[in-house]
């Protein structure tokens, strides 16, 4: 799946998340093996929430758009197939939210992410800030939430916040990766 919003850094909008939705029934219904997203271009994998699109939206828009991600989100952590977050850019708020939803994260050397969020007067809305210190351990996962801290590749990979960085081809690289499990069956890697 490639998120397909180059002119706005791949940001998240109501309309997409819509779209991914239908994208995951559509991969669920079918005899996939793993889930591959990533973002077009090479900017950004997802800057996170469309803030133009936000501006002017009602308190009420705001609570549904969050409980719309969170909802979406979660739905991918349970996905029944190996979901693997290809990040080839920025990974911003929630754009680092949903790779935290996917079971892997490989990152190219000129990623960089992180949940600036605190900056806006805000928090991570899509489960970030429950996801990210079962992953990287809560000290290191407060220091990036309250702090709005951008970190490059090489570092989330140290702190176990990517799972490998992958040179040359991404899109190439998340396959080869994933072709390390989808030859097992479907029922054992839904559990």
């Amino acid at each position: 799946m490639k998120i397909n919003r180059p002119k706005s850094l791949n940001a998240l909008s109501f309309g997409l998340l819509d779209e991914m939705e239908a994208c995951f029934r559509k991969v669920n219904g079918s005899k996939s093996r793993a889930l591959i997203i990533t973002g077009t271009g090479d900017k950004a994998f997802c800057a996170g929430a469309d803030v133009v699109e936000l501006t002017g939206k009602t308190p009420a828009d705001h609570r549904r758009g969050v409980e719309r991600g969170q909802a979406l989100f979660e739905e991918l952590s349970r996905f029944p197939v190996p979901v693997i977050a290809l990040i080839n850019g920025y990974a911003f708020g929630g754009g680092l939210e949903l790779a935290l939803a996917c079971d892997f994260r490989l990152a190219l050397p000129s990623a960089k992410l992180g949940l600036p969020e605190i900056k806006l007067g805000l928090i991570p809305g899509y489960g970030g800030t429950q996801r990210l210190p079962r992953l990287i351990g809560e000290a290191r996962a407060l220091e990036l939430i309250l702090t709005g801290q951008a970190i490059p590749a090489l570092e989330a990979e140290k702190i176990g916040l990517i799972n490998c960085l992958v040179e040359g081809d991404g899109l190439q690289a998340a396959i080869k990766f994933s072709r390390r499990f989808t030859g097992y069956s479907l029922v054992a890697l839904a559990h």
